[in-house]
């Protein structure tokens, strides 16, 4: 089996599937997404690796080459999916680290089935990774394999990037196998996170559990031989590729097509447009019960405003999303059946995912954007809405809980459990004069143009770059 130099370990690989007969059985497609837009560029410079799952149970794929990047498929049973991915990594990690906006579920059973995983991809990881090379760990799917990686692989440099919240200790406190996630995450030499408050929820429970020494340079983190390591937990925000949406926002077609979006919603004064996975995150009933207030005083008129409400499908088996569709589906229907006249809707609910092209044509259509999530990492909706007001105008109203906050500072900030702010920013951003809107859109716009994904890889591959160099030092 060949190696590489440089080797990306995520739970997904970077292609999914072909499904239609055009293109055969064994076709595959570039999957959508930032990380994988990010990444392309690094894995073809460095004739990189990917290790990750094909998206499909019980599916044998060898090692193959696609666009320039040799890919290592890792094998899921469907016992594995159901165990560790439905289970462990999203009922038990994905609730607790979003402050238990849902209740954790804590399984033996589905922690055996994550170590057991975590060891495959480690595994993998290793057998792929040339002598010396570079590994980058990403996400929480994935917490145990930098350690094991590490024992596996002691002459390799690795990092692990954290795309969603790490909660306070007060709530991490909660998992029965805190001190072994944490000693899975020191495994790697830098840990990044979307927040610097993230980094430090991080430190401080390596403090309380572990009793590491924490300082600003890093973590001391005992090597096994009587020494120890520095390990570096820092933030590094994720961003987008803002030159894709600007170039989409500036085509004729979508532009057009923007046109059409309005005119098919019956041409209201303002539309309001919300797009999420279908997640108890992403605070979309909150965004509903405002709204729905604000018609039934009568401070919003149906034929005036419209809310368009993307809700693409998520983690479908799992019992706690299932109840959340339902109850966002009767609370749409009801406030639908209110208010709704033979010539518009208050409510336009798509459950559903669009190509990129059509969601930019949205962004065009909306004069403001609701970004509610009661909790999290970064939300790049808010960013790529941004990005894709060439034109300057547009309110982005956005939730102090999500990383994106941080940096995107004349947005309309607004707490999603207070529900009557949330109306009072609603009817600010409706009633915001175009003057303003572009004062703040540029201001918002100039901060995603300065900061994007590539700049965002890069900034932590330097990072990573260091404790490399001194490894190959210490080698020689």
């Amino acid at each position: 089996m060949s190696t590489a130099e440089f080797v990306v370990v995520a739970n997904r690989l970077p292609v999914d599937r072909a499904t239609d007969d055009i293109e055969g059985p064994d076709a595959w497609r570039r999957s959508p997404g930032g990380l994988v837009t990010a990444l392309e560029p690094i894995m073809q410079k460095a004739d990189g690796a990917w290790v990750g799952w094909a998206g499909q149970p019980d599916l044998d794929v060898a090692p193959f080459d696609f666009e320039g990047t040799h890919l290592v498929p890792v094998r899921l049973s469907a016992e594995d999916v159901e165990l560790y991915y439905e289970g462990f990594s999203n009922d038990t990690i994905w609730p607790l680290y979003h402050d238990v906006i849902s209740e954790p579920r804590y399984s033996r059973v589905w922690w055996d089935a994550y170590v057991r995983v975590n060891r495959r991809f480690a595994e993998a990881a290793a057998a792929a990774t040339a002598e010396g090379g570079i590994v980058w760990v990403q996400d929480y799917q994935l917490q145990l394999v930098p350690k094991m990686l590490r024992e596996l692989r002691p002459d390799v440099t690795i990092g692990y990037f954290h795309h969603i919240p790490f909660p306070a200790y007060g709530l991490y406190s909660q998992l029965p196998w805190r001190r072994q996630v944490l000693e899975g995450l020191l495994g790697a030499d830098v840990i990044g996170f979307q927040r610097v408050a993230d980094a430090g929820n991080f430190a401080r429970s390596v403090r309380r559990q572990l009793r590491y020494e924490t300082k600003a340079s890093g973590i001391a983190v005992p090597d096994g031989d009587g020494g120890t390591r520095i390990a570096l937990a820092k933030a590094f925000p994720i961003s987008i590729d803002a030159s894709s949406y600007i170039e989409l926002a500036q085509r004729a077609d979508v532009q057009e097509r923007a046109r059409e979006i309005r005119e098919s919603l019956g041409n209201p004064k303002r539309i309001l447009l919300g797009v999420d996975r279908l997640d108890y995150t992403k605070g979309i009933r909150h965004r509903l019960k405002a709204y729905g207030e604000l018609l039934a005083e009568g401070r919003l008129d149906v034929e005036d405003v419209t809310l368009v409400q993307v809700a693409s499908p998520s983690r479908e088996r799992v019992a706690a999303y299932i109840q959340l569709r339902d109850e966002i589906e009767l609370t749409v229907g009801r406030i639908d059946g209110d208010h709704d006249t033979m010539g518009h809707t208050a409510i336009r609910y798509l459950h559903q995912a669009y190509p990129r092209e059509e969601m930019v044509a949205l962004f065009l259509a909306a004069d403001v954007m609701l970004v509610t999530a009661l909790r999290d990492g970064m939300n790049l909706v808010a960013k790529e809405y941004v990005a894709s007001r060439v034109d300057n105008r547009g309110v982005l109203v956005l939730s102090e809980f999500a990383g994106a906050a941080d940096e995107l500072g004349t947005a309309v900030r607004i707490n999603p459990h207070d529900i009557e702010g949330l109306k009072e920013a609603i009817m600010r951003a409706v009633e915001m004069p175009p003057a303003e809107q572009g004062r703040r859109m540029r201001a918002l716009r100039r901060r995603v143009l300065e900061h994007s994904v590539e700049d965002w890889s890069r900034e932590f591959l330097e990072a990573l770059a260091v404790f490399h160099t001194t490894r190959e030092g210490v080698a020689s």
